[in-house]
């Protein structure tokens, strides 16, 4: 009897034990489920409710708006310096169709031709007069190419077919398709030897294809002394071309100007232009060091999101299983990805593509490289991202958070919208090219074709597109309206109106879950629980806090535990 009753004293004892330490144990789970809330919750939380949660100050707010600012005064500055650099370059395009194109008008580039041999060769020798007396004529700082001591010769290339007979009398040709081209230098500074090579210089006019002529004018773009910049030196290759591909009777002539720009090699700039180059130097190592600041903030804030999501996953084994064991699947990859802040990659580019840009304009400011369009195409995109960011501050606010949820609700729905409805844009344009090219100038390329289609969508040059259309073939003429009405219908009335429908769902989507207050996730209805306010304390730091680490760690001992018992 005495025995029975300390067995059952000894077995008493191991249940209140037992007891006792699983509910040591779910207390101990229930603080590190609340612990792990706050964190999470905190993490989400915007830069004024983090201030008010532990007076952090919100620095990495602050520095966007720097950013921003800087940024957009670099942009304008190197857009005005971008400016100067094509204006020069239009400028003297006109300036070279003035000086060697005989009698050219402005505009008229399109339709400037020759039609009889005798204008051929009148306007060829004007040209070369024209370069021999460059600089008595010419009102800019222009020079001729120099290699040493020897100026780089005007050439005159003439390309033909080798042999050819044509007697379109009689509807015969004999033609070798082989392109065979002879060609004369013309010493700018010696005349006389354009006059004594030139009669001798035949032109095949059944046989050419095309006289082109070529030369090398040099000059420097001053106007940029003005605008605290050094100025580029300008090498000019004009080339002249008479077309005589299509044997048509009618020779197009076009002036064609491919600019390079050099470092000048000798330069010398005093006054205070001098001083401000250098000071816009300093800017733009000011803004190199701001965005490599923010790109690392941004960097630190998606490595703890990635690390608050690893942590979220080792606390939530128990949940997951009891997630899947109830609802048969995990948790969706969409709670997961919260963690993951778009927006902190978006800021993560625009710094790397500004760091990029900043570096090629200093090193165009100093005369290292001279590409403008590379830097520019750097400098735009890392402003557009940087602007674009912005709409992540506004929707803290509830009103303009509605529009971004609508976007990033929307965006699947519409990618699969664009890609059937672009199925059936490329079928007509494709049709509308083979078909309507020939008589119709906004139809000849599948470019043009694109964007006149483009533009009938959105309204625009309906009445000319109708109005131009060519009336040589009854057939075409009834074909191009029933092509016409048929795209303007189907696409401004039932494919636009459904691409709006997409949008307005899904924005009454968002606004009723908004104004329900309901969850919409698994991740908002865990961080629903949590009722601490942001200024309520809880989440400050402090020795005794386990905010911190010891949350982290609680949660890893946590699963250490699981695995052993396991």
């Amino acid at each position: 009897m005495q025995e029975s009753s300390d067995l059952n004293g000894v077995h008493d004892t191991d249940s209140h034990l037992a007891l006792a330490n699983q509910r040591n144990q779910s207390m101990e789970e229930l603080d590190n489920v609340e612990c792990l809330r706050r964190k999470t919750k905190y993490y989400f939380m915007n830069p004024c409710e983090k201030y008010h949660a532990r007076g952090r100050k919100p620095w990495k707010l602050i520095l966007q708006l720097i950013k921003i600012a800087i940024i957009t005064i670099q942009l304008v500055s190197f857009g005005l310096s971008n400016q100067m650099v094509v204006t020069f370059k239009e400028e003297n395009l006109m300036t070279f169709q003035h000086l060697f194109l005989k009698d050219f008008v402005d505009r008229g580039i399109d339709t400037y031709a020759v039609y009889r041999q005798a204008d051929v060769y009148d306007h060829i020798n004007y040209i070369i007069e024209q370069y021999g007396r460059l600089h008595n004529t010419t009102v800019g700082n222009h020079e001729y190419e120099k290699n040493g001591s020897v100026y780089t010769p005007l050439s005159v290339c003439q390309e033909f077919y080798r042999n050819g007979t044509i007697y379109p009398g009689k509807d015969t040709f004999e033609i070798d398709a082989h392109v065979e081209t002879d060609c004369i230098d013309i010493d700018p500074m010696n005349q006389s030897s354009s006059q004594g090579v030139l009669p001798h210089f035949e032109l095949h006019f059944k046989r050419m294809l095309s006289v082109k002529i070529t030369f090398v004018l040099k000059a420097i773009n001053l106007q940029t002394v003005r605008h605290r910049e050094l100025p580029d030196c300008y090498d000019f290759n004009v080339i002249i071309t008479f077309n005589n591909q299509v044997h048509s009777g009618r020779i197009k002539v076009d002036l064609e100007n491919d600019v390079e720009i050099n470092e000048c090699r000798d330069w010398k700039v005093t006054g205070a232009v001098a001083k401000s180059i250098y000071l816009t130097l300093l800017f733009d190592c000011l803004i190199i060091i701001t965005c490599i600041t923010s790109c690392a903030l941004c960097m630190r804030s998606v490595f703890n999101g990635i690390q608050l999501q690893l942590v979220s996953q080792l606390q939530h084994l128990e949940y997951t299983h009891y997630y899947r064991k109830l609802g048969g699947k995990d948790v969706p990859w969409s709670d997961r990805l919260e963690f993951i802040n778009g927006w902190y990659i978006l800021i993560i580019a625009s710094d790397l593509l500004t760091i990029t840009g900043s570096i090629l304009k200093i090193d165009i400011q100093t005369k290292v490289l001279t590409s403008y369009d590379i830097c520019s195409i750097f400098l735009g995109l890392g402003t557009m991202f940087v602007w674009i960011g912005v709409i992540r501050y506004m929707g803290y606010f509830r009103k303009y958070n509605i529009l971004i949820l609508t976007l990033r609700a929307a965006f699947p729905n519409v990618i699969r919208f664009i890609c059937c409805a672009g199925i059936i844009y490329l079928s007509y344009c494709l049709c509308g090219w083979i078909v309507l090219g020939p008589y119709h100038e906004k139809f000849r390329t599948l470019n043009t074709v694109s964007e006149c289609l483009f533009s009938l969508i959105n309204g625009d040059d309906m009445f000319p597109t109708f109005k131009n259309m060519k009336q040589k073939s009854n057939l075409i003429w009834i074909f191009s309206r029933v092509y016409l009405y048929t795209f303007v219908s189907l696409f401004i009335y039932m494919i636009l109106s459904l691409f709006i429908t997409i949008i307005t769902d899904t924005y009454d989507t968002i606004k009723q879950q908004q104004q329900s207050g309901i969850p919409t996730s698994e991740l908002h209805r865990f961080l629903s629980e949590c009722k601490d306010l942001p200024n309520s304390g809880v989440y400050r730091l402090d020795k005794n806090s386990c905010f911190l680490h010891s949350c982290m760690n609680k949660c890893r001992d946590h699963h250490e535990r699981l695995t052993s018992e396991a």
